[in-house]
């Protein structure tokens, strides 16, 4: 594969804290354009991933590559989209104002807020979120909160999404509408997206790939290829069954069955 193709790279990459290994040699080569599921139990680093590649969490050894540049050094071309936790009711500040950070919040001093308002009123057109925009964000539930987490993650037009865990919490409902934004953003865009979740089921049509993490090993490539039985088993070492209903997946024999069927957990590392 040529390293033209690539936005992200990753070769022989190790994490560690401590005696604590989270995942070692890890060889991660992403295309433009491509939907990445990142998988796998509580504590197994899939956060701390998306750290490394924004540049907060260097590698134990190993090397990475984000857009050819080194971690950090290329974030305004990145959207990243953290794991969900609710505003303060009373935090004066506005959904417009929240989006704005995306354009402005790595920046110190003065900034002209008149160049902002048309990036933002589109951000926000976006993701269909123009009608309560001006509604203090402690104020908004919590799908209308992640809208505009998006809309936020938008507004640079990045050729890149992190997200962490963008489903946590939402319903079934909110669920389907933060997946089709975030799809039909790639789709109109080339951007690549890397998915952190514990509920694959919501955005299993789109995914390209899936990077499982288990037991500091891990395996990238299809879904069908990763999310199976045997698979799964050899990750763990123990016996693991998956199964399929109602066109769901379910894992059974695992501490995260049910993550993966959709209930969420924050991630731990």
């Amino acid at each position: 594969m040529k390293a033209s193709e690539n936005i992200v790279e990753i070769s022989d990459g190790t994490l560690r804290f401590g005696d604590r290994t989270l995942w070692e040699n890890l060889s991660l080569y992403i295309k433009r354009g491509e939907f990445i599921a990142v998988l796998g139990p509580n504590g197994t680093g899939k956060t701390t991933l998306l750290k490394v590649l924004l540049g907060i969490q260097p590698l134990t050894s190993g090397t990475v590559r984000v857009s050819g540049n080194l971690p950090g050094q290329n974030n305004r071309h990145i959207g990243y989209i953290p794991q969900q936790k609710n505003f303060d009711r009373y935090l004066p500040i506005r959904g417009r104002d929240l989006v704005e950070f995306g354009l402005n919040g790595n920046r110190f001093g003065w900034h002209n807020h008149k160049s902002a308002v048309k990036p933002v009123n589109e951000a926000i057109a976006m993701v269909q979120a123009t009608a309560y925009a001006d509604v203090p964000i402690g104020l908004l539930s919590g799908g209308e909160q992640q809208r505009l987490r998006i809309a936020q993650a938008f507004v640079g037009r990045p050729g890149l999404l992190l997200c962490d865990e963008p489903l946590l919490s939402l319903d079934l409902i909110s669920q389907g509408v933060v997946t089709d934004l975030l799809n039909d953003y790639r789709k109109r865009t080339k951007a690549t997206i890397i998915f952190v979740t514990h509920a694959i089921n919501p955005i299993l049509p789109w995914v390209d790939r899936v990077l499982y993490i288990a037991s500091g090993q891990w395996v990238i490539d299809k879904p069908s290829k990763v999310l199976n039985s045997k698979t799964l088993s050899r990750l763990y070492g123990s016996p693991i069954e998956v199964v399929k209903i109602h066109g769901r997946l379910l894992v059974i024999g695992a501490d995260e069955a049910m993550q993966v069927a959709g209930a969420h957990h924050e991630e731990n590392a």
